[in-house]
């Protein structure tokens, strides 16, 4: 998968799904807010990452390295409240799948941009 496109998956992922649990818990929680934020930002970066710009891809990882750490919180508070709400592991395990997937496929470019400026 190359980044441009896992970007994009994350950014849809963070956004949908942070909206949907923040309208779950009855509006009351803005943190829950704190992924689509970075998913908007994320969505903002397409067309440099699209471009290849590395400087626009690596404020891409850092979003995406940023929100993966953040979700480590509320993962632990979801796996606490397996039984009460299943759906918030769910969605949590899922924005952090999205983001390690684009993870991988930013390394991955990385690696080849590399390769192809030194000529191997």
């Amino acid at each position: 998968m190359t980044a441009p496109t896992a970007n994009l998956i994350n950014a849809i992922a963070l956004i949908v799904l942070s909206v949907w649990g923040f309208a779950e818990i009855a509006l009351s929680s803005w943190t829950a807010l704190i992924p689509a934020a970075a998913g908007v930002i994320l969505v903002l970066c397409q067309p440099g990452v699209r471009a290849e710009n590395k400087f626009v891809a690596h404020v891409a990882v850092l979003v995406t390295v940023a929100i993966l750490l953040a979700l480590i919180v509320p993962l632990s508070s979801a796996l606490g409240n397996v039984y009460e709400a299943p759906l918030a592991l769910a969605r949590t395990v899922i924005m952090m799948g999205t983001c390690l997937l684009a993870m991988v496929a930013f390394i991955r470019s990385f690696i080849a941009a590399r390769k192809a400026r030194s000529g191997g």
